[in-house]
């Protein structure tokens, strides 16, 4: 699709709306330095320094609160540097789903201010971990050990909520949130192609929750993760590099917080730790070079939209 062809998509896609403001923009952080090991206070409190300094964003979201800490650790520091933070619950195995809802139910209730909202998986049914039955019951269990005053939900791929996976937690009433992630780069587009494609898929996945939902009001809705690798191997058609990533990160993402949209870029600072990923092709992609910054918070290019 190209960009020209975005706003009949979106026309096609559902009861979908914008904000007539601009939407907010941020960040996935992760909780591990660049050796592998995990961060401490101290690296919240510097990664929270340059965020503020280069963009925009006040609200970061993070995968797992028990690993490292990363509950305890980085609501305190968001309390200090006015942020917000989407807490994670890794929900693929009964000792981390335990876990991280504990890190939850302790830190939360103290920082209430601090947590945005809390996701109970990250494209759990797009591996196939759980149907979209299973997953609910997991949301609803999480609802209930945090009580009120906390908006929970999930993040998942795009198709999985366009092609009716996510229909049971969707029709519930008990998802307050949903974050939808969508990569060009994993589909193998061409530059030019690019944000026309996130769009499509965004605007596929937005249209049909809210139709299912009952009304545009009815679930709040974010890009959960999008983004574009500054270094690596090519995957399919799809080119990484600086250049590359810049033009995303400007035409796409922008373009989507402008119209009004909520967007998670992925992600704020390289994580030069992480092992290859491993695309639908099967063909091995790198994940270390997909920060908007370096591991030591240095901008690749500017991140204001």
């Amino acid at each position: 699709m190209r960009f020209s062809t975005i706003l009949s998509a979106a026309a096609a896609a559902g009861p979908m709306v914008a904000s007539a403001a601009s939407g907010r923009m941020g960040f996935a952080l992760g909780n591990k330095k660049s050796d592998g090991s995990c961060k401490d206070a101290a690296d919240y409190t510097a990664d929270f320094a340059s965020l503020t300094k280069e963009t925009s964003s006040k609200i970061v979201r993070i995968y797992a609160a028990s690993d490292c800490d990363v509950a305890k650790l980085i609501l305190p520091a968001a309390k200090t540097a006015g942020f917000q933070v989407v807490l994670g619950i890794w929900p693929d195995t009964d000792e981390s789903f335990k876990a991280d809802k504990a890190a939850v139910v302790a830190n939360a209730a103290k920082y209430k201010d601090q947590v945005y909202a809390i996701t109970v998986g990250s494209e759990s049914m797009y591996r196939g971990n759980f149907t979209g039955e299973e997953l609910l019951s997991k949301i609803q269990d999480v609802k209930s050990a945090v009580g009120t005053g906390f908006k929970v939900g999930t993040a998942d791929s795009w198709n999985k909520y366009a092609d009716g996976t996510a229909d049971a937690i969707i029709t519930s009433g008990s998802a307050d949130i949903l974050l939808t992630n969508a990569f060009s780069y994993w589909q193998g587009q061409v530059l030019s192609n690019s944000t026309g494609s996130f769009y499509d898929d965004i605007f596929q996945a937005f249209g049909h929750i809210q139709e299912k939902a009952g009304g545009t009001d009815k679930i709040e809705l974010w890009v959960g993760e999008t983004g574009w690798p500054t270094d690596g191997d090519m995957y399919q058609r799809a080119q990484p590099g600086v250049h590359e990533a810049d033009t995303f990160y400007h035409q796409a993402v922008c373009g989507m917080v402008d119209w009004g949209f909520n967007v998670f870029y992925f992600e704020a600072f390289d994580e030069e730790w992480k092992p290859h990923a491993v695309g639908e092709d099967g063909s091995i992609a790198d994940e270390t070079s997909w920060g908007a910054m370096t591991s030591d918070r240095k901008a690749k290019y500017s991140l204001r939209c």
